[in-house]
């Protein structure tokens, strides 16, 4: 399995002020990595750190061995690490195909994006019967399945998934957490961002909890599910 990701003590700051202190978080391969956290807890600048878009003053990540910390993000990137945003973030006036294409840019091959779109479409049978839709045209839950099946177009071995319960109805929400499950089942590691405690902890094998840019909490998920601690953090965390 691959898709191992070491996050070692960071430090990232806005304006000189911390927003993280001192994180520490290793992704196992093979499995669903969660980090809960409330709005302002630092979940979102994590994966900014992670990603190079904010580069942390300290500390140290890494990436099946490999250290990240002078690379710049489309190097990352390259490394098969997808990142699927918070909020969906679509092209509208683009069709669901174009869509999926653009998480291919970096493949060459015609037979290779080919194959890719194949196995979107077997997750997403939806998107495949809606390929020459325009994505604007969508349900947020289907918008929402066009935004993981771009992240699946990179074929990655690790794949960071911000806030998916976002704006979607209960059972659009259950059906992304299955989704995430299903992927996670073929081998893709996932570092999965949420405030949706119970639905998380349901998919996760283990979890950390984000409070005001510190680790206060860490464990296998059925721990977690069980913490007292969790839930008061949870909810009593920076805003």
């Amino acid at each position: 399995m691959s898709g191992h990701l070491t996050v070692e003590n960071i430090f990232t700051a806005y304006d000189r002020a911390d927003v993280l202190s001192g994180i520490s978080i290793d992704v196992q391969p093979g499995k669903i990595t969660c980090i809960l956290g409330s709005n302002g807890a630092g979940k979102s600048t994590l994966i900014r750190s992670i990603l190079r878009l904010t580069p942390p003053r300290a500390g140290s990540i890494a990436f099946e061995g490999k250290t990240l910390d002078q690379m710049a993000t489309h190097e990352i990137v390259g490394l098969r690490i997808a990142c699927i945003p918070e909020g969906r973030r679509i092209f509208a006036k683009m069709t669901v195909e174009e869509n999926l294409r653009v998480g291919a840019y970096l493949v060459n091959a015609e037979k290779t994006v080919k194959a890719r779109l194949g196995k979107v479409y077997e997750v997403f049978p939806r998107l495949k019967e809606r390929a020459k839709q325009l994505a604007g045209t969508m349900s947020g839950g289907e918008q929402a399945m066009v935004s993981i099946g771009r992240g699946m177009m990179t074929d990655p071995k690790l794949l960071i998934i911000d806030e998916p319960s976002l704006g979607l109805s209960p059972l659009f929400v259950q059906e992304n957490f299955n989704i995430v499950r299903r992927l996670n089942e073929t081998g893709v590691t996932v570092l999965l961002v949420e405030q949706n405690v119970n639905q998380t902890l349901a998919i996760a094998h283990y979890g950390y909890v984000l409070s005001q840019g510190r680790i206060i909490v860490q464990g296998d998920s059925e721990m977690l599910a069980k913490n007292e601690e969790v839930q008061s953090a949870y909810f009593g965390g920076a805003h």
